[in-house]
């Protein structure tokens, strides 16, 4: 899906300015990681945004939140090669599962956070917003 394609997801969504490519890169080097392509067209038209995917309320949080974010969650403590971007606004995470080369999304509960319970919610970021919009 192009990231022109997700904008059907995100019309509830209270969208950030967009981040600037020398943000995004400075986030890759701090990280050590390239993002995913998509993602960051995400990105370059909303970094980050809060509000409603379908029914489902959710949290993006912006790219240069994403290393301080993961650092105070102790993600690699707990679920070592993910990278969380955003949650429920509750108790759920959402987060890349940097252990495949294409970077799945799962989502995975703040409290108890481990790869034993966390759920796949798509291949890339405009399926995890389809799986997101298409929740009832």
């Amino acid at each position: 899906m192009h990231p022109g394609n997700m904008n059907e997801f995100l019309v509830n969504l209270d969208r950030r300015p967009a981040a600037t490519d020398a943000v995004i890169r400075a986030t890759e080097k701090q990280l050590n990681a390239e993002l995913p392509r998509e993602y960051k067209g995400f990105l370059r038209s909303s970094n980050g945004g809060d509000g409603f995917v379908g029914k489902k309320y959710v949290i993006l949080w912006s790219v240069d939140e994403l290393p301080s974010m993961n650092q105070s969650y102790e993600v690699q403590k707990y679920v070592p090669g993910l990278l969380v971007f955003g949650s429920s606004g509750g108790g759920e995470a959402y987060g890349f599962d940097t252990r495949f080369p294409d970077w799945p999304i799962v989502q995975v509960p703040f409290v108890g956070m481990e790869w034993a319970v966390a759920e796949p919610m798509g291949s890339s970021f405009s399926e995890f917003l389809e799986q997101l919009y298409k929740t009832k």
